[in-house]
């Protein structure tokens, strides 16, 4: 897994904050501009572009420019690596809770 790292620290990066979270959510209903995006959100255009940098260089999102309009979209694709790293995460786990139930059930078989 170690072959995700820099892809997952700047997926989760950009989802750490909530402004970039709430675009997200937006964009999963669909392709937007930047200008209404950064209306739902109170902060200057120019700080709300920061935010869509982050979710550009992530993989997050994509954007492309028509004349002075840059509309947004969600790359959902990018979402399959954090579905990767949980997928492992949860069979890691469920595997120790496996063993750990094996392990208590041998334990009381043995004392009785």
């Amino acid at each position: 897994m170690a072959q995700y790292s820099p892809q997952l620290d700047g997926v989760f990066g950009a989802l750490a904050d909530p402004t970039r979270r709430g675009v997200l959510r937006r964009l999963g209903r669909g392709p937007t501009t930047v200008g209404e995006l950064a209306s739902q959100f109170p902060m200057t255009l120019p700080s709300f572009m920061k935010h869509v940098r982050v979710l550009e260089s992530s993989g997050l999102i994509q954007t492309a420019k028509v004349g002075r309009v840059r509309t947004c979209v969600l790359n959902r694709e990018r979402l399959a690596v954090i579905d990767h790293w949980l997928a492992e995460q949860r069979r890691i786990w469920e595997e120790r809770t496996d063993r750990l139930e094996l392990f208590v059930t041998d334990l009381e078989e043995h004392e009785q």
